[in-house]
């Protein structure tokens, strides 16, 4: 059930629209391939959809959820009840509220345990634990959106940030919480470490305590040690931590990582690992996160991840250089559109696009749209390249910063073998961007600095293992390749999941055509599916 209810922190009382009262929302606990049906009732003052990321659903992008993308809003007083349908994913992931910025307070723990007598590929953990990390606004969040896109000007930075809806030690409001994880002296635990934050990467560590990395977006990875984490909005990261410190309280800490000229607002947020028994205070100077620009820090880390060889994962299909039929090169950008209403506070407002259009939300679903061959509503015709090639991570102060706007799709055919080039560029503040794509997961098969070179850069991917993921870090002035087969029919998403970002359009939707059989087609809407707004 969703609806307003209060919350108070940083000596404020805030009106949020959450799920089941709680914030963060109800954990969903399921096993590798089951389907699961969960009704969401919308007892709240607007309309919403409810996203499942990071699951594929095959064949049944109904359940999806994205607004205007594959469903319309659930409207107040109205309910549906989602199939999801699990196939390889194990680990963790979540869902989220997938209209304006409603995914700020409407979001919980998706988690996905093994198989029944299926087991874990490292050691068995003794307890598990989720930590969502989250961005905390004194506001309600779709008006702070709808304020920020009416005045042309950047939605305000968050006022704090949170570990599973506590505050922690550093704002300075005596009533604020800190949220406590209580663990025994050489058990094992499995975090469950969802970045769930509006526009703010984040370093996340344990003072005192090494971290072991088993998976990341529901895939296992190579297990490796490391002092700290970077997780992008979207990710989710599986951690091993083994409890043999002295019996004492350590703190585990959170800060922004940002390599934008937009910086985010620079908080570090507190939470307690804590022995059972333990006594004693916490010393905040010994927390060892690396600084908010630390881009070694963040490739230091990133580089280490790899797709781990082992039963639990699918077996690794990376396209081969001789499979791709399919190739496409997307510059992220930053840009200025006119703005000329009364409320705009300039003659320009901000926009963002994915080569050079920023995407236009329709009123009728692009899915059914689709399928229904309703014409009007969306394009099959998004730009496979930039439509103008420039320095992308050069000096662009007096580039054209101007976007075109559209509703335009990428088309492929089912079992296409897909490469994709995200290019950054500095148009704008520039910065790293998370990019998310539904309905799949993709491997990374290639990063670095500079503008990509289609004729030397290839050389350096990594065909072997690549790590399976649904959300990449982007870096800043620089690219990132992903393969994948499009054997998923449907209307996909792929956006920025900075909120900022995809609300000013840095999105565009992935269709796949269905196959030749039943089972590589689409399955039929369900007759539940809610109505788009004057249909």
């Amino acid at each position: 059930m969703v609806r307003e209810s209060n919350f108070t922190k940083l000596c404020n009382t805030t009106t949020l629209l959450v799920v089941n009262d709680s914030y963060p929302g109800p954990e969903i606990r399921v096993h590798k391939g089951d389907t699961v049906f969960v009704n969401v009732h919308n007892q709240g003052n607007y309309s919403f959809t409810i996203h499942w990321h990071g699951v594929k659903q095959p064949r049944n992008p109904w359940s999806d959820g994205p607004e205007y993308i594959t469903q319309c809003p659930i409207q107040p007083g109205t309910n549906f009840t989602h199939e999801i349908i699990l196939s390889d994913e194990i680990g963790t992931l979540w869902w989220h509220a997938h209209s304006d910025w409603t995914r700020g307070s409407v979001h919980g723990a998706f988690i996905i345990l093994p198989a029944e007598n299926d087991t874990y590929p490292f050691p068995t953990p003794n307890a598990d634990q989720t930590i969502i990390l989250q961005s905390w606004y004194n506001g309600d969040y779709k008006q702070i959106i709808d304020d920020a896109l009416a005045a042309g000007v950047a939605p305000r930075t968050a006022d704090a940030y949170a570990i599973n809806g506590h505050l922690g030690d550093t704002y300075g409001c005596p009533n604020d919480t800190i949220f406590l994880m209580e663990v025994e002296s050489e058990n094992i635990y499995l975090l469950r470490i969802i970045n769930a934050a509006m526009n703010e990467e984040q370093f996340f560590t344990i003072t005192n305590h090494t971290l072991i990395v088993v998976a990341q977006d529901a895939s296992y990875v190579r297990m490796f040690t490391t002092d700290y984490i970077m997780i992008s909005p979207g990710q989710t990261m599986d951690v091993l931590v083994i409890a043999n410190q002295n019996v004492g309280q350590y703190y585990m800490a959170i800060r922004p990582f940002s390599d934008s000229a937009a910086q985010p607002s620079e908080f570090i947020t507190t939470g307690v690992f804590q022995y059972t028994n333990s006594e004693g205070g916490l010393n905040a100077s010994l927390i060892p996160l690396p600084a908010m620009n630390d881009t070694d820090a963040m490739l230091n880390f990133i580089s280490q991840i790899r797709y781990a060889n082992v039963s639990q994962n699918p077996t690794i299909n990376v396209p081969a250089d001789t499979d791709i039929n399919r190739r496409l090169y997307i510059a992220i950008a930053t840009n200025t559109m006119p703005c000329n209403t009364s409320e705009c506070v300039s003659d320009s407002r901000f926009a963002a696009s994915l080569n050079n259009v920023s995407f236009v939300s329709p009123r009728i679903d692009i899915l059914q749209a689709y399928y229904r061959n309703i014409t009007g509503v969306f394009t099959q015709d998004f730009p496979f390249t930039p439509p103008v090639f420039y320095d992308f991570t050069g000096n662009l102060t007096d580039f054209n910063t101007e976007a075109g706007e559209g509703t335009r799709a990428i088309v492929v055919n089912y079992g296409d073998a897909v490469e994709m080039v995200l290019q950054t560029t500095q148009l704008g503040a520039g910065g790293s961007h998370p990019i998310h794509l539904h309905g799949f997961s993709f491997y990374w098969v290639g990063i670095g600095t500079g503008n990509f070179n289609n004729e030397t850069d290839p050389s350096t991917y990594n065909l072997v293992d690549p790590p399976l993921i649904n959300t990449v870090h982007s870096p800043a002035a620089g690219w990132v390749a992903l393969r994948f087969f499009a054997n998923n029919p449907g209307v996909w998403y792929m956006h920025c999941h900075f909120e900022r970002h995809s609300s000013w359009g840095m999105s565009t939707v992935l269709i796949v055509r269905n196959g030749t059989t039943t089972e590589t087609s689409m399955r039929p809407p369900p007759s539940t599916m809610p109505r788009c707004p004057g249909t």
